[in-house]
């Protein structure tokens, strides 16, 4: 038995890959996946999606997760720079709603064609 000595270079040669993220594009989803590579993170976004309204407040947080207001908050101040969620200030309390927009921006960013 032999094997073939050369390949066939019309087969290997031709671009499959139609189009992609831009740069800027792959950055900012990037950020987007980088916000969403912590539990806690994910967890947050849940229980706000799960809120009246589809909001939380930043004292209705901290108990769920099991940590401090701090913690909590230096969380959602990632997810607020990637841009997953909104941050509306009442009274002394920070109230956070998903950013739809974003959401699906990074589940687009996953789906072929």
């Amino acid at each position: 038995m032999s094997l073939p000595t050369t390949l066939e270079s019309a087969a290997c040669c031709v671009p499959r890959i139609t189009s992609s993220l831009s740069v800027e594009e792959a950055e900012r989803t990037a950020q987007i996946f980088k916000a969403l590579g912590d539990p806690t993170r994910v967890r947050l976004l849940s229980l706000i999606a799960a809120g009246p309204g589809g909001e939380a407040c930043i004292c209705d947080l901290t108990e769920p997760v099991g940590l401090s207001q701090g913690t909590v908050s230096h969380h959602m101040k990632l997810l607020a720079d990637a841009g997953l969620v909104t941050r509306e200030q009442r009274g002394k309390w920070a109230y956070f709603a998903l950013n739809a927009d974003a959401m699906e921006a990074a589940a687009a960013a996953l789906r072929a064609g």
